[in-house]
């Protein structure tokens, strides 16, 4: 079995993407220590060090290097400044990448950084993946394609070691109209679960800023973008319609109950297993829940890039 490392890890969408895929991660990595908690709550084995990655010096050796560095910087929904600090981190990674030397790496980051203002840094991190050695291509994926029941378009970065001379081809959509599988929708992923989960949901007044757009999808729609906010988590389809009222302006056609999605139901949106756990434990609480799930990579789009790398492993 092919061997990871992972950084900027998070709770483990993108380690149980990979694992699914066939590898055994050795490491993973990230500040939060209850993206650790819920992470070994679900993948035990897994050496998780929660610390800031630029205090890690040695990197175990593994054949595949993956990581999701924040995004808060590129993200539409982020401060969208271009000269943030936390946009550099790719350079860390590039770092562990040079000290780990593995045979392929994954990285997956928000489709902002393609944005005109942020183009000169996705132009370095092609530059310095290249300098490390690697052949390095990029492709923006949206994860309801690919059996998530989600919009949320992703970039995805993978570079191959240009000694072994594989080039990468990135996943044709498995999901969708014409294809041999419908896009999945909210009633297949959390149609099962209870209407009113209390104590699992933010239940707060809608902020005119979060009537400023629609937030609602039918149940046999596929979700708007799963965020990490508990304030600006989308509708449930229980809610009442919107109807728009004017630019940036819109309102509940009723004034039946409307909710968020629980953390719970935003988990089996992004693509976790129906048994993911969430531990109680004290960096547990709802606001942090809903955070480690909204910063999370659907594990079936990323597993689908990695079932796309060459078979390179032996």
């Amino acid at each position: 079995m092919p061997h990871a490392v992972s950084l900027f890890s998070g709770c483990g969408g993108s380690d149980a993407g990979i694992i699914a895929s066939g590898f055994d991660v050795l490491m993973a990595n990230d500040r939060l220590s209850y993206a650790r908690d819920v992470y070994l709550a679900n993948h035990p084995t897994t050496d998780y060090q929660v610390c800031d990655i630029k205090t890690i010096s040695k990197f175990p050796k593994a054949e595949l290097l993956v990581g999701c560095y924040p995004c808060q910087g590129f993200s539409q929904g982020g401060a969208r400044d271009a000269s943030r600090t936390i946009n550099t981190l790719y350079l860390e990674f590039a770092r562990a990448l040079k000290q780990v030397k593995p045979k392929a790496f994954i990285v997956e980051n928000v489709s902002g950084m393609v944005r005109t203002n942020f183009r000169h840094l996705l132009n370095d991190q092609f530059k310095v993946f290249s300098e490390a050695g690697y052949d390095v291509s990029a492709q923006v994926l949206n994860a309801v394609d690919y059996g998530v029941a989600q919009n949320r378009k992703r970039i995805f970065i993978v570079g191959i070691k240009k000694k072994i001379g594989v080039e990468y081809a990135f996943p044709s959509p498995t999901h969708g109209v014409q294809l041999a599988n419908p896009h999945n929708t909210l009633r297949d992923v959390i149609g099962d679960l209870p209407v009113w989960p209390e104590g699992e949901f933010y239940d707060a007044d809608f902020h005119w800023y979060y009537l400023s757009r629609n937030r609602r999808q039918d149940w046999d729609s596929a979700s708007k973008t799963i965020v990490a906010s508990q304030r600006h988590m989308p509708l449930h389809p229980i809610s009442p319609q919107l109807i728009k009222l004017g630019t940036d302006e819109w309102k509940f056609v009723s004034n039946e109950r409307a909710r968020r999605f629980s953390y719970r139901e935003a988990a089996r949106i992004q693509g976790f297993c129906k048994d993911f756990i969430f531990p109680d434990t004290p960096a547990s609480n709802m606001n942090m829940r809903y955070t480690v799930v909204g910063n999370a990579v659907p594990p079936q789009l990323f597993q689908a890039v990695a079932n796309a790398l060459p078979n390179i492993w032996d």
